[in-house]
């Protein structure tokens, strides 16, 4: 079987998304020359529950709702991004560089955006930050999903929204290479961290080859230090799955002050 792989999470921008193909392509050629890297298109859930799937990257929160039946943890990318901290990562809030807020409480009644329901770092960190401000389970006066976090700091530079959660990784590539944007917005908060995106494999993939993309991952940061620069890529960590749960922890306790969505 030709496994295939796509690492579809931090493709910020195109010259971004080339550097991260080109680091899949050297740990491929270390692991499985045979392999595949495909488009991931715009269904990631059953692109991680492809029983062919070698490598990809997923985000904690679909992981801890059903996906780690079908997939074991690679490694998790240790980044050097104002948020990180090891293996854990949190989301800046972040509001128009001109707005009246200055913290998430001063934006009771104001508008947010979020990237996806699925999102750990745009949805289920700032519902875990809103939660002890809410009143009979709500806080905003509306409430929009943008597909995206660059599609939530669109909407909060443009008016359209006036607070969003991103995710550090993405607001620190959006700083380094969008800096027209970055300077639309300015930081008023910071979400609770939880362990960054994992790397992933399907459950048919053998240990000595997960123990192989390990080595390899860290040998492609090692090897090219100027690429590993630019992707904020330090090494990778290998964390146990139970790390993972502290995202369902904040999920519960968000929960158990009776805020179970955005709102």
């Amino acid at each position: 079987m030709n496994r295939i792989a796509a690492l579809p999470m931090y493709n910020v921008t195109p010259a971004l998304a080339a550097e991260w193909r080109a680091l899949l392509g050297d740990v491929l050629q270390a692991v499985d020359p045979h392999a595949r890297i495909v488009d991931p298109g715009d269904d990631l859930h059953a692109l991680w529950r492809r029983p062919d799937l070698l490598v990809s990257q997923t985000c904690g929160y679909p992981l801890m709702s059903g996906l780690h039946e079908h997939v074991q943890l690679i490694a998790t990318p240790l980044f050097d991004a104002p948020g990180c901290t090891d293996a854990d990562y949190s989301s800046v809030l972040i509001t128009r560089s001109d707005a009246p807020f200055d913290t998430l409480e001063a934006c009771r009644g104001a508008r947010a955006a979020y990237n996806q329901d699925d999102s750990n770092s745009g949805m289920n960190v700032l519902r875990h930050a809103v939660a002890p401000l809410a009143r009979g389970g709500r806080f905003f006066s509306e409430v929009n999903r943008t597909g995206s976090h660059l599609g939530s700091l669109r909407a909060v530079a443009e008016d359209r929204a006036d607070i969003a959660a991103i995710d550090c990784v993405t607001f620190a590539f959006v700083r380094d290479d969008m800096p027209e944007l970055a300077r639309q917005v300015r930081e008023i908060g910071w979400t609770a961290a939880s362990p960054g995106l994992p790397l992933i494999a399907a459950n048919t993939v053998p240990l000595a080859v997960i123990e192989a993309l390990r080595a390899a991952l860290n040998e492609a940061v090692a090897a090219q230090p100027e690429r590993a620069a630019r992707l904020r890529l330090k090494g990778f960590a290998s964390l146990p799955l139970s790390d993972y749960a502290r995202i369902t922890q904040l999920e519960n306790e968000a929960q158990a002050l009776g805020y179970a969505r955005l709102a």
